[in-house]
């Protein structure tokens, strides 16, 4: 799985590791991500999210509807995660032909 924030988009960025003798070599720079339960009154069930550190304090502050609207994004990163708690429907034996 990426090291991506599920709500914000935010990624690991790159640039430069520079050393005392200015040795410059490529480094990474990961984002703080952190795995938590977000409880949606609106559907009254809790969704498991991986969202950046810095993202969970604005998620407590505003709340997740406001998150969502704020970044235009489409809810589906929130039923995603409800289709791997969900149990699929059983199929039937007998073919009609």
């Amino acid at each position: 799985m990426a090291r991506r924030c599920q709500l914000s988009g935010k990624q690991s960025g790159f640039g430069a590791q520079v050393s005392h003798s200015h040795r410059v070599t490529k480094r990474k720079f990961q984002i703080n991500l952190v795995e938590r339960r977000v409880f949606l009154e609106d559907e009254n069930r809790w969704v498991r999210l991986r969202i950046s550190a810095r993202m969970l304090r604005t998620l407590n502050k505003k709340g997740p509807k406001a998150i969502i609207s704020k970044y235009k994004m489409d809810p589906s990163v929130l039923k995603a995660a409800k289709a791997l708690s969900a149990k699929p429907a059983p199929q039937a034996k007998g073919s009609a032909a």
